[in-house]
């Protein structure tokens, strides 16, 4: 996942409109988000986990999005551009909140949206060449975490990575860790190699075990035949070499006494 601009607006420590052009600030490679407490670092982080997850990371609610310092007026939004699982991605969010009722005295409540544009590339997103529209809140989480290939849990630790959990990750369950490095790392070709080869063993420890079947078969009849004790559990091809031996030695003796009879 790529992230390429992102809007914000009445969120967090922000009480106007700030918008961050991503690609601009990655074009020298990787870059720092630095500043004083309460700057709003967190909140940038927040809010790409919010545009494509609906939630926030951490103790801090969806109640909490909202900057005390905007204007009663202006509607908390968050606005994502994205390349998310080959696509190019375009997620504006907006949680419920409170506003001025348009008439007479108290607030109501607006609900939170959701409104998702999908496209082959940024190019054709701009230009509104969409494959896909999600406008319900359920069907573009699903979707959306589709496309991030892991669940919101797992975008927390290891892309977000706020304070503390990075230590968390390193301490949780192999199973846990396992399961978020393959959907980061999208190790399904690996694994269908290894059920390949699995598969592989499987089949020639059975064809292992026929012919070993058919081959102790074979070697009871030869003892029944040739009057011997019952072959051995193990060293079944030594026990044929010495049985072999024998009866060539037999035979050749046999072959002696009737030279000499004649």
């Amino acid at each position: 996942m790529r992230p390429h601009r992102l809007r914000v607006t009445a969120f967090g420590p922000f009480p106007g409109t700030v918008e961050v052009d991503l690609d601009e600030v990655s074009a020298a490679g990787p870059f720092l988000l630095r500043g004083a407490t309460g700057a709003g670092k967190t909140s940038l982080l927040d809010a790409v986990g919010y545009a494509l997850f609906g939630r926030v990371p951490g103790a801090r609610g969806l109640k909490q999005l909202r900057s005390d310092h905007a204007a009663p007026g202006v509607r908390t939004s968050v606005e994502l551009w994205a390349t998310v699982g080959g696509r190019a991605v375009h997620v504006v969010r907006t949680p419920d909140q409170q506003r001025p009722k348009a008439r007479g005295e108290g607030t109501t409540t607006d609900r939170a949206t959701v409104a998702v544009r999908v496209a082959d590339d940024l190019a054709a997103l701009a230009d509104d060449h969409c494959t896909a529209r999600w406008s319900g809140v359920q069907e573009a989480n699903d979707e959306l975490a589709g496309l991030v290939g892991m669940t919101h849990e797992q975008f927390v630790q290891v892309v977000l990575l706020p304070q503390g959990d990075f230590a968390r990750f390193l301490r949780a369950r192999d199973e846990d860790r396992a399961e978020v490095l393959r959907a980061l790392f999208d190790t399904r070709r690996f694994r269908a190699v290894e059920q390949h080869l699995r598969e592989q063993r499987d089949a020639a420890r059975l064809a292992l075990g026929e012919a070993d079947g058919a081959a102790r078969s074979a070697a009871e009849r030869v003892a029944t035949l040739a009057d011997v004790d019952e072959p051995p559990t193990t060293g079944l091809a030594a026990w044929a070499g010495e049985l072999l031996t024998a009866a060539e030695d037999r035979a050749a003796a046999l072959g002696a006494e009737a030279g000499e009879v004649g």
